[in-house]
């Protein structure tokens, strides 16, 4: 059994499938009408040391939703923001709550967590991984066009932690995976060397976002600067300008092909407003996937069922 989500590599492809089945029956079952309370009685603690709007909301909405309870902690709320060790701040808080639900800068504050808490440490986002947005994304393109092994999967821009992330599902999950990125900012290597070594099918990184967009069914961005990186802004802006996902860029990937984007979006930056906003985006679907998937991962991995 995982307690842990740290990154997608750390778990099989049943325990992956897994969370996709019960996120898409927890979903169903929220649209009949039936009230969840799997986790009456049970509390989370969410470490926050970066901003949200979609991760935060998503994972309290799921906590209240399924009859538990939510403590949320900015950086300057706790003692993470005032050098106490990381290992005291996990043996503590694990004696009040049942999960901590980490979004931080670095992994390593994660893995420490893990390391010494005696629950459940969910990372929600660091600087090298994203794997609950992945998930929840996932579960999006199942919905939308079916068993993600079938179909054409391209990743254009930064090489991110959500680009980590989609590299180490593929390699799990067995479905193949195109990424596009410009040079010097393609994803982790070792990351990216694991996972070729692991992968069922082809994990490719090319140069040419045109030639990665050939027939396409699912076309991932994100934007060109990331938290932490606003410095790098203007000379991002001109190194990925040919990375934006246009009309015209989008004319290379198959006719019913799909676009996803975690947001928030810079339109007209990585993504044009007619994109966004057109028949062919699904990135609002994906943002209310987020709960149902965390729904299913805060049950499981509070409850030990994976």
């Amino acid at each position: 059994m995982n307690t842990h989500l740290l990154a997608l590599q750390n778990f099989t492809q049943p325990q992956l499938q897994a969370f996709l089945e019960r996120a898409a029956v927890l979903k169903k079952e929220k649209q009949d009408g039936l009230r969840h309370q799997q986790l009456a009685g049970r509390k989370i603690c969410m470490l926050f040391e970066k901003p949200s709007t979609r991760t935060r909301v998503s994972f309290e909405a799921a906590m209240y939703e399924m009859g538990g309870q939510v403590i949320f902690m900015s950086a300057k709320e706790s003692q993470l923001g005032r050098g106490e060790p990381l290992k005291d701040t996990a043996r503590v808080l694990a004696r009040y709550v049942d999960a901590l639900v980490v979004r931080t800068f670095g992994q390593e504050v994660v893995e420490e967590l893990a390391l010494f808490s005696a629950v459940p440490v969910i990372n929600a986002l660091t600087d090298l991984h994203h794997p609950c947005q992945i998930l929840s994304d996932i579960m999006t393109v199942i919905e939308q066009k079916g068993d993600p092994s079938e179909l054409k999967i391209v990743w254009i821009g930064d090489g991110n932690n959500m680009a980590n992330s989609w590299i180490q599902a593929a390699s799990v999950l067995g479905f193949s995976l195109t990424l596009a990125c410009p040079r010097g900012y393609d994803p982790d290597p070792t990351i990216l060397e694991a996972a070729q070594q692991r992968a069922k099918k082809t994990i490719t990184l090319l140069r040419d976002p045109a030639e990665a967009m050939q027939d396409a069914d699912i076309v991932n961005v994100d934007v060109w600067a990331s938290m932490g990186q606003e410095d790098e802004a203007e000379k991002r802006l001109a190194v990925f300008q040919p990375y934006q996902l246009n009309k015209a860029l989008l004319a290379h990937a198959a006719p019913d092909a799909i676009v996803l984007h975690c947001l928030p979006a810079h339109r007209d930056e990585e993504i044009t407003e007619e994109i966004l906003e057109g028949s062919q985006c699904v990135a609002f679907d994906q943002a209310e996937n987020k709960m149902h998937m965390h729904k299913a991962i805060l049950e499981y991995l509070i409850n030990g069922m994976v």
